[in-house]
């Protein structure tokens, strides 16, 4: 099933896509998909729901997010398009859950970045809480899987001192969604195709094939240090064509669009402006 959450920034209702890809208000059944909800999402008929009428704004598909958490060079192809060798575990950086943004929300460019890049990625919603699980454990913990861009100011990143997290976690750095897919209709993660394009030119195509460490085993390799919670995001890497590779690099300005998406698991498209 396809869940997502549907109004203000703030008062997001829950919702589920129907057959014919309608909204449908989920309200009646759960008060947000967030928390426990997320360890049993409901089973139901959408056409029993009432039908959302209307164009509302989509937010992020998962509220109450504890934890963001995201891969670093976890695609081979872009390890190599970053010249930089192969990690020999997952890299672990946290974004923080303040840059979370609905899918189509504007990305807004922080005072003084000169270096801002996008990076589409698998994100993955954690259900179960998930501590010491082995690989062949791992994929039970999972609520569903959603799109991810983890924005990131390289400039913040890398020239500024400290640890990546400053270049990843301004405000609207993180949209995730539209959807929440469950694992049954998402298929194999590691089997999925990945796309973002800028102003309409495509600037990354990759597929979940080309992970380094694949979702089962992140979340294995992450539950033997801390406890996954319910809600928990793992953005898992990006494929090449991020900004920073390119010659000479090119970052997002004032007025850029970008749109992105996972294969079925749906698309974002987000404005870009710079921050007053």
């Amino acid at each position: 099933m396809k869940f997502l959450r549907y109004g203000e920034m703030g008062a997001e209702k829950p919702g589920v896509l129907d057959g014919e890809g309608r909204l449908r208000d989920l309200s009646g059944v759960v008060e947000d998909l967030a928390g426990d909800v997320l360890a049993d999402l409901p089973q139901v008929d959408p056409e029993n729901l009432p039908l959302v009428e209307g164009d509302p704004r989509i937010g992020a598909p998962v509220g109450g997010v504890g934890k963001f958490m995201c891969i670093g060079l976890n695609y081979s192809d872009h390890a190599a398009e970053a010249g930089m060798d192969l990690p020999k575990e997952p890299i672990l950086f946290m974004k923080a859950t303040s840059a979370i943004c609905g899918p189509n929300d504007t990305v807004r460019l922080p005072r003084g970045s000169e270096k801002s890049d996008w990076e589409v990625e698998l994100a993955v919603v954690i259900g179960k809480p998930a501590k010491y699980v082995s690989e062949a454990e791992a994929l039970d913990h999972v609520a569903g899987y959603c799109v991810a861009n983890d924005v990131s100011e390289r400039a913040f990143q890398t020239e500024r001192g400290g640890q990546w997290t400053k270049g990843k976690s301004p405000d609207t750095f993180g949209p995730l969604g539209p959807w929440l897919v469950t694992p049954d209709e998402a298929g194999d993660p590691q089997n999925l195709g990945l796309w973002l394009d800028v102003n309409g030119e495509r600037r990354q195509t990759g597929s979940t094939k080309a992970m380094v460490f694949g979702v089962a085993e992140v979340i294995s390799y992450l539950s033997q240090m801390m406890t996954l919670q319910p809600g928990d995001v793992i953005a898992t890497g990006t494929p090449p064509g991020v900004g920073m590779g390119m010659t000479p690099p090119v970052y997002l300005r004032d007025g850029d669009v970008m749109e992105l998406g996972v294969e079925g698991l749906g698309a974002q498209r987000t404005p870009v402006v710079a921050d007053s």
